[in-house]
């Protein structure tokens, strides 16, 4: 046995603490805690939250401690493991450029690897979503051969449907995502970034209060994830869309924080800013989006339509009427 989970119960009145720790069992080394209190209102719930964080917390802890095991002879999938760890911090381009590699590595000692194909598609896509990408067409066309080639060798696999569901929300064919995501939660109803992704296609397809359900599940299965800033900025950007300026602007203020790197919240903020009056605030949003994004992204207008997708027609009218309106303010000319 590789790893132990171990834990205590606490009771008193109406509270319960729960403790919970993995242990590695080779070694007797802590590798991960975490305490959990709650009221006994409702223990079926409880029960269930804490089981659905822990099983989200240890794929990550597992993964992480996997990959720093030593290796004179790394196969495979202890270079998928690499690249996962790697990817397991806030996104940045420094990231991208250490895990991607490494399972192109992974793909080039098992060509069948299903996992490597799905992983590697995911993250060439990933890039693309953040503006961390220097040549995003061809990181899309790369992901959606190896998306396509992971599901017709496994047809059931929920990893390859992610990949499918990634690749599928890069082409803007969010509607079409939505099963694949479905397919992936039926399997793994944790995965929080299938939840997250699905919420994605929710809110293009006009499901705005679904969609910030389903984050707000994500948030509270795994309230200390890597991806969080993603999370709290697509948030932040529906509170926009709904023209809640100043709850927008919270939102995208705690993305900006987790993670400085991701050029997004920066432009959301800066169409918050200046819709709000606020325009040195704006200017300075702005600058530092454009500086952090790949492909002159924020130049004009006319290039973002060109790049990114607006979803539906009823999500078109929103983002005219309130990010791209405060973007103008901002400073992005039309052309």
């Amino acid at each position: 046995m590789r790893y132990v989970l171990e834990g205590s119960v606490q009771r008193w009145g109406k509270q319960v603490r729960v403790n919970v720790q993995l242990v590695d069992a080779e070694t007797d080394a802590h590798i991960w805690a975490e305490r959990f209190d709650h009221d006994t209102s409702d223990l079926g719930a409880l029960q269930s939250e804490i089981t659905d964080r822990i099983a989200v917390a240890l794929d990550a802890e597992v993964t992480s401690a996997e990959a720093a095991r030593p290796s004179e002879h790394p196969d495979a999938l202890e270079y998928i493991l690499r690249a996962r760890a790697a990817l397991s911090k806030p996104s940045s381009p420094e990231n991208y450029a250490q895990a991607i590699p490494l399972y192109e590595r992974a793909l080039e000692l098992d060509p069948g690897s299903v996992a490597a194909k799905s992983w590697l598609a995911t993250a060439l896509v990933s890039r693309m979503f953040d503006a961390m990408a220097d040549a995003p067409e061809a990181d899309g066309a790369r992901a959606e051969e190896l998306a396509e080639q992971a599901l017709a060798a496994a047809p059931r696999n929920p990893l390859a449907h992610f990949a499918k569901g990634m690749v599928l929300r890069a082409q803007g064919r969010d509607a079409e995502a939505i099963p694949e995501y479905e397919a992936v939660i039926t399997f793994n109803p944790n995965w929080v970034y299938a939840i997250t992704s699905l919420s994605w296609c929710k809110f293009m397809t006009g499901s705005l209060e679904e969609g910030t359900a389903m984050q707000e599940r994500a948030l509270r299965l795994s309230p200390r994830d890597p991806a969080i800033d993603a999370w709290y900025w697509q948030i932040g950007m529906v509170h926009l869309l709904q023209s809640r300026t100043d709850e927008a602007i919270l939102w995208l203020e705690k993305a900006r924080s987790a993670n400085p790197a991701r050029p997004s919240p920066h432009a959301w903020l800066a169409s918050a800013y200046a819709l709000k009056g606020e325009a040195d605030r704006a200017a300075s949003e702005l600058a530092e989006a454009r500086r952090l994004a790949h492909g002159n992204l924020y130049s004009s207008i006319t290039r973002m339509k060109a790049i990114l997708h607006f979803g539906v027609p009823k999500m078109r009218v929103l983002f005219e009427a309130t990010y791209l309106a405060g973007l103008r303010k901002a400073g992005v000319p039309e052309e």
